[in-house]
C-alpha cells in the first residue's frame, strides 16, 4: 500500500514542481498550492459517487457519453468549480501565471487520489503506475494548465470578456479530456493515436505557459 501511494504521488509532485518552477516572477505561497492540491484530491469522492449513480441507473452507457460526460464533463466541471471558488477569488491570485499553478495543483490532486483508487481497487501494483504517470496523471496536469491559463486571462480581463474566458476555462479542457478518453475507449490501436495527441497536449500546454509568463 505504501509503495502504491508513493508511486501515485511521485509523478504528480514532479509535474507540479515542473510547472511551479516555470513561474518567472513571484512564486505562489506553498500553503495555497498545497491547499489546492488537497481540494483536488477530495474532489474524487463526489465525482466517483455521481459516476457510480449514473452507471447503476444505466445512463451514459455508450462510448461517446462515457468519454465526454461520465469522465470528462464531471471531472473537469468539479475542477473548474473548486478552482473558481478557492483560488480565483483569492487575493494571492494576482498574476496571469497563478491560474496555471492553481489549475495544475487542483488537477494533480485529483489525479493522485484517482490513481491510488484505481491501483488499489483493481489490484494493480506499481508496475502500472509508470503507464498511468505518462497518460492519466500527465493528462490531468495538461488539462489543468489550459484551464488555469484561461482563469488567468479572465482574472485580468475587462468584465465583458471575463465570462467568456471563464467559459473557455471549462469548455476547452472538457473537450480535450473527452477526446483523450474517447481515444482510449474506441481504438484497438489507441497507442498510435494517443502518442500524437499527447504531443499536441504538451505543445499546447507549454505554449500557454509561455503566453502566461509574457503577460506578467
Amino acid at each position: 500500500m505504501v509503495s502504491i501511494i508513493f508511486a501515485s504521488l511521485a509523478p504528480s509532485l514532479a509535474l507540479l514542481c515542473f510547472f511551479y518552477l516555470k513561474d518567472k516572477y513571484n512564486s505562489e505561497p506553498l500553503g495555497m498550492v498545497f491547499r489546492s492540491f488537497i481540494f483536488g484530491a477530495l474532489l474524487v469522492f463526489p465525482v466517483l459517487v455521481i459516476q457510480y449513480a449514473f452507471q447503476e441507473e444505466g445512463y451514459l452507457i455508450n462510448t461517446l457519453s462515457q468519454a465526454f460526460i461520465s469522465a470528462a464533463l464531471f471531472e473537469e466541471f468539479f475542477k473548474w468549480f473548486i478552482l473558481f471558488y478557492t483560488a480565483y477569488k483569492h487575493a494571492e491570485f494576482n498574476q496571469h501565471y497563478d491560474g496555471i499553478v492553481y489549475g495544475v495543483s487542483v488537477s494533480l490532486g485529483f489525479a493522485t487520489m484517482e490513481n491510488i483508487f484505481y491501483l488499489v481497487a483493481y489490484g494493480y501494483g506499481v508496475d502500472l503506475a509508470l503507464v498511468r504517470a505518462l497518460l492519466p496523471v500527465s493528462g490531468h496536469a495538461l488539462f489543468g494548465v489550459i484551464m488555469g491559463y484561461y482563469f488567468g486571462k479572465a482574472k485580468f480581463s475587462n468584465k465583458s470578456n471575463e465570462k467568456k474566458l471563464l467559459l473557455f476555462a471549462f469548455l476547452i479542457p472538457w473537450l480535450l479530456h473527452g477526446m483523450y478518453d474517447y481515444i482510449l475507449f474506441v481504438s484497438n490501436y489507441w497507442v498510435y493515436m494517443m502518442l500524437p495527441f499527447m504531443i499536441f497536449l504538451w505543445w499546447l500546454a507549454l505554449k500557454k505557459v509561455k503566453l502566461a509568463n509574457e503577460k506578467q
